[in-house]
C-alpha cells in the first residue's frame, strides 16, 4: 500500500473518559491502529452566535484512506457533540516501517 492511502484523523472530544473510549473502541473495530489521546486543550470557537471556550481533549487518529468513511460514521454515532470536529488529513510520508504497519495492524485477524 502506498503512503496515500494513510491518514491523519483529528478529533476533539469533551474529556479523557469519552476520548479513551472512543479510541479503544476504533482499535478494537480496526479502524484505527492507533489513537493518542492528549488532554489539555483549550478550544476557541464560534457557535450558535457567539465565542465560546472550553478544555477538550484530542485524538489523533492514525488510519487508512479507504477506512474513512466507517470510521467517521463510527465517531458521530458514538460522539456527545452536535457537530463533532473531524478531520482527515493525508499521510505524504514517513517511516515505511511505520506506514507498513499501520496497514498490518488494520488487516489483523
Amino acid at each position: 500500500m502506498d503512503e496515500d492511502s494513510y491518514i491523519v484523523v483529528l478529533v476533539t472530544v469533551p474529556n479523557r473518559d469519552v476520548g479513551v473510549e472512543i479510541a479503544r473502541s476504533l482499535i478494537n473495530n480496526k479502524l484505527a491502529a492507533c489513537v493518542n489521546v492528549i488532554d489539555g486543550l483549550r478550544s476557541i470557537y464560534y457557535w450558535e452566535g457567539r465565542v465560546e471556550e472550553n478544555n477538550e481533549t484530542l485524538l489523533i487518529i492514525k488510519s487508512r484512506r479507504d477506512r474513512l468513511n466507517d470510521l467517521v460514521r463510527y465517531i458521530r454515532e458514538r460522539h456527545p457533540y452536535k457537530v463533532p470536529e473531524i478531520i482527515a488529513l493525508p499521510i505524504i510520508g514517513g517511516l515505511d516501517d511505520y506506514l507498513r504497519w499501520i496497514g498490518e495492524t488494520l488487516n489483523r485477524d
